[in-house]
């Protein structure tokens, strides 16, 4: 008997041995499948990254290698600081763009100076970046609205296309805003290369059609193609120009020699690049990490693309961030961590190691293509179909897109964030208070006007506001509580106000606050607010009890607040009205 148990007993061991083993293979071999799927993801990429990244530096009036360098710089560093595992941080088209503008503006035809100025962008652009990671700033993109980016990007594509269109048939307008662009591309119809223009086509439609498949890197194979039609075809006989020799020295790292007042000049458009470079990249980054579920840091990533730009400005490289094109194809093509994004910077190094001297014979139609087909996804009108649906946000929608079209890309961005702004004030400048009810037997407290079945609680008036307090609206709603307390019944002895909305207050917001105070203690009641952010609570509470009463500051519940107003209905005294202490000079002191 004690041999077969003892048999059971070793029979049993055996079996948890091997189940053990069996569950402590598992995790190897999903992690032996991750890393294949992050090699295939970033052998799939690293066709498109090289492509785009040349292109990026002909839409920034960049030799092509700044393109490359921010390519490396962007993939290197990203990768061992960022927080994304498909983010893809390379050069972008609405940055290059943005760069482009910025530099021709301040450098006035002067080439070597517009090299310059590019590279002392860059460089302010990472300082900016790091600064906002120090000052814990990882939202502030928040404040431009998506309708607003979304017009911009439309807006920007279409400006992209069209000065492409002008490279491939072999003309540049004297003028860089659309209203004298287009008529002057026109006019000169009888002299486009149409060599060009079909080279082109063709292109576009091999790169969409090679689109479908995630993963073949078509824009390899039609650059690929190019370079062979060039030769098959002698499309140089024709005027279509080469992309030339790429030059992949690095530079000993260096700041710009620069005046005092164009470093000024480049830190004002400094701002606006490092917000358009930061709309765009932690809209992709926040996009996909919410997707799967990830957890992402946003005031890392901001130190992660300063770097990243800090890096490349010092060895002549274009500003980088997380372009949705690269991220995208790089979750479609399957990684799964960051180390997707160091397999393209190797298969990226490889080509250039071995086949630069071949890129450097592109036909410029092929890169033409290759932009306009980076840039098509955001030339899609259906992105704007919510807007036209839900009746919001039309105008602004189509006042970003104008913006662009007329004023120019720097001008426009500057404009489009301005709206943006102007968007935000306008709320809160308009926000309003509202009376609020009990639900029936319920704990809850909700605006009387939207349920007709919250009834006010006798003798106390709750109000609420609807946005946060602070001094562009603090009169506002506070005049909007008066008239409300004066419309009240006769019998109201307590004002309720919840202030759940806001999470500090500033010296306009407690001055109007106060004004409110002795105006209630005026009339024989009591001023209650509930629901205090502990920064408000303390606040408010360190002015003093002859300012505030400090049994009418509290943090609880609505209903809470309600039971104590209850439990003492006496009427406070009229002794902050009677104060002689001006509320000025006690904010001055705190």
């Amino acid at each position: 008997m004690g041999a077969a148990n003892s048999t059971s007993v070793n029979a049993a061991t055996v079996n948890r041995t091997k189940r053990t083993k069996r569950t402590n293979k598992q995790p190897t071999k999903n992690n032996d499948r991750n890393r294949w799927s992050d090699v295939i993801a970033g052998l799939s990429i690293a066709g498109l990254l090289l492509p785009e990244a040349v292109a990026y530096a002909s839409i920034g009036n960049l030799p092509p290698q700044a393109g490359v360098i921010a390519l490396f710089a962007g993939l290197l560093c990203y990768g061992l600081l960022g927080t994304s595992r498909f983010a893809i941080v390379s050069a972008t088209s609405s940055s290059a763009a943005v760069l482009a503008a910025a530099t021709a503006a301040i450098a006035n035809g002067n080439a070597g100076l517009r090299l310059t100025l590019a590279i002392g962008l860059v460089l302010v652009s990472g300082v900016f970046f790091l600064l906002a990671s120090l000052a814990r700033m990882g939202n502030v993109t928040d404040f431009i609205a998506k309708p607003v980016l979304r017009g911009f990007a439309f807006g920007l594509a279409i400006v992209i296309i069209l000065k492409q269109c002008a490279s491939v048939v072999g003309v540049q307008p004297v003028h860089s805003d659309l209203i004298r662009f287009i008529p002057e591309l026109v006019a000169r119809v009888a002299i486009w290369n149409w060599v060009g223009v079909a080279v082109t086509v063709v292109a576009l439609i091999l790169l969409f059609i090679l689109a479908r498949f995630k993963h073949i890197p078509g824009g390899l194979i039609v650059i690929a193609l190019g370079i062979a039609a060039s030769k098959w075809f002698n499309l140089s006989d024709y005027g279509i120009g080469m992309v030339g020799t790429i030059q992949l020295q690095l530079s000993t790292p260096s700041l710009p020699l620069l005046t005092h007042a164009e470093w000024l000049r480049i830190g004002e458009l400094g701002f606006a690049m490092v917000m358009i470079l930061y709309a765009e990249s932690y809209g992709s980054i926040r996009t996909f990490a919410m997707k799967v579920g990830d957890n992402v840091s946003p005031n890392r990533d901001l130190m992660a693309l300063g770097v990243s730009n800090l890096v490349s400005g010092l060895f002549h490289g274009m500003p980088v961030g997380a372009g949705y094109s690269a991220t995208s194809a790089n979750e479609a093509a399957g990684a799964k961590s960051r180390l997707a994004g160091w397999v393209a910077a190797a298969v990226v190094l490889a080509i250039v190691l071995t086949l630069l001297p071949s890129i450097a014979l592109t036909p410029v139609p092929i890169l033409a293509a290759i932009v306009i087909h980076a840039v098509s996804h955001t030339l899609n009108p259906a992105l704007f179909r919510s807007y036209f649906a839900w009746h919001r946000d039309r105008l602004v929608v189509i006042s970003a897109v104008i913006c662009v079209l007329l004023l120019g890309v720097l001008d426009g961005l500057l404009a489009a964030i301005a709206i943006s702004i102007l968007m935000m004030l306008r709320q809160l400048s308009a926000s309003s208070i509202v009376v609020l009810g009990r639900l029936e037997q319920s704990h809850d407290f909700v605006n009387i006007a939207t349920y007709p079945r919250a009834k006010a609680i006798s003798g106390i008036l709750i109000l609420r506001p609807n946005e946060p307090i602070f001094f562009a609206n603090a009169e506002r709603i506070l005049s909007q509580a008066r008239l409300a307390l004066k419309a009240a019944d006769a019998s109201i002895h307590t004002v309720i106000i919840s202030l759940e909305e806001s999470p500090n207050l500033d010296s306009s917001s407690i001055e109007a606050l106060l004004d409110f105070y002795r105006s209630v203690a005026l009339d024989g009641r009591q001023l209650l607010l509930a629901r205090l952010k502990s920064p408000v609570y303390d606040l408010l509470k360190g002015l003093g009890s002859a300012l505030v009463p400090l049994k009418s500051l509290n943090s609880l519940s609505v209903d809470d607040t309600v039971r104590i107003a209850q439990a003492d209905t006496s009427p406070t005294s009229n002794s902050i009205a009677a104060s002689a202490t001006d509320p000025v000079t006690k904010l001055q002191a705190l």
